[in-house]
Formats: C-alpha cells, structure tokens, sequence
C-alpha cells in the first residue's frame, strides 16, 4: 500500500453502524421543504439517522444553474443511477461551503464502486474533505462502515478561510488496477485494487458513482461528473 502523506493506514470492519463521521455533537436538523428536485437523482441517509425516523425529505437537493445546491440534514449519499463508471475512469466534482454554523468542520466529497444502492447490500468508496485540511476514507459494505484511510491531514487540502468558506475538488481516479483520491488536483491517498475490493470491502470498483455529504452543510457542488 502506498500513501502520498499519509502516516497511517487501516482497514477495519465495524459491524455496527457508527456516527460516520466521528462523534456528532450537533443534532442532525431538519430542513423545511426538504426533497430531491433534480430529475433522475435519488439517495439514502446514513442507517443511524434512518432509525432516528430521519429521510431525504430533511435537506434540499436542487439545481441552480449548472450546479447543485445541497442543504442537509442528516448525513447522506445522493446518486444518479445513470451515473456509472466501469475500467479506467476519472470522476470529480468541486464542493464550496460557506462558513459553517456548527463549532467542526463537516465533510463532502465523491463516492465510486457503487453497488445495491439503496439496500441493505449496498456498496460504495467515498473520499472527503473537510474545511480545517484533512480528508478521510470510507466505504460502506451492506450495513458495515469499512475504515480505509483514518481521517488525517494533506498539504492539499484547503482550508477554511477568515469568512469560514471553503471549496475543495475531490476526485477518484481509477487506473492499471489502482483508486485514487485526488484533492485539488493532488493525490491524498492510493490504494492497489486488492485492498479495496473483496469479502467485506467494495464489490467492485466499478458502479455508480455519486455524492457524500455529512450533516448539517450547506454546500454547492460543480463540475461533477466523469473523464
């Protein structure tokens, strides 16, 4: 396994379904006139929210202009089926935040492999950024949450600036059997196909690709697709 600045490498299968993003001390809120807009575009909210009686209809997925505008509630992952991705591929997308009004910075960022979705065989690699200059990897295997990378800092990730927004590029690029995650054109983390794909891991690394946001942001997403 070979890292670009990383000091620490895990995989580890949890069984049960913890917060995915570490420990929440904000509630998840609740987003009046929540709902999917955007034609062709679904999603799930985490499995913890989900037993909290949480849906999509507590945040707002949009469109403006060539852009998408998400304002969350509880932490989730937002697709288009049409959206997929197989061999060799590039997918990206540039997520702003304006400043946050929770006292920690909450994560977005790009997910690829993308399996069963909206089941509870569903199959996905996320990586994120978040706004103090760290990024994190996971994935999600049925029920479980598969800890690839922990969260951790990278000289490419941007940070908050004094009016506490942000924007971060986040990619997967997909090649001679390896995953990578590029922030802002720079690889944070790499990974041989072997470490993240098998028994308890990803499926595949082909799949859907899509959008993962934590809770409670408020963020615009551009340029997202695939090269």
């Amino acid at each position: 396994m070979r890292f670009a600045h990383a000091s620490f490498v895990a995989l580890a299968l949890a069984v049960a379904v913890p917060a995915v993003h570490g420990q929440q001390t904000d509630a998840d809120r609740k987003v009046a006139g929540g709902g999917i807009t955007v034609a062709g575009w679904t999603g799930q909210v985490d499995a913890a929210a989900a037993a909290k009686g949480a849906s999509l209809k507590d945040s707002k997925f949009v469109q403006e202009g060539n852009d998408l505008h998400l304002t969350i509630g509880p932490a989730a992952t937002y697709w288009n089926p049409a959206n997929t991705a197989t061999g060799s591929y590039t997918v990206k997308a540039s997520f702003r935040q304006p400043k946050s009004s929770a006292d920690h910075p909450h994560p977005a960022g790009v997910f690829i492999g993308g399996q069963n979705l909206g089941t509870d065989k569903q199959s996905l690699l996320y990586c994120v950024a978040y706004g103090d200059g760290t990024f994190l990897v996971r994935g999600f295997n049925g029920k479980s949450v598969v800890n690839i990378s922990k969260r951790q800092p990278h000289a490419a990730v941007a940070k908050a600036g004094a009016d506490g927004s942000v924007t971060n590029e986040v990619a997967w690029v997909v090649k001679d059997g390896r995953a990578e995650c590029h922030i802002n054109g720079q690889m944070a983390a790499g990974f041989d196909r072997a470490e993240i794909v098998g028994a308890g891991k990803l499926d595949s690394t082909d799949g859907v690709y899509g959008i993962r946001v934590s809770h409670n942001m408020d963020v615009v997403v551009s340029g997202f697709g695939k090269q």
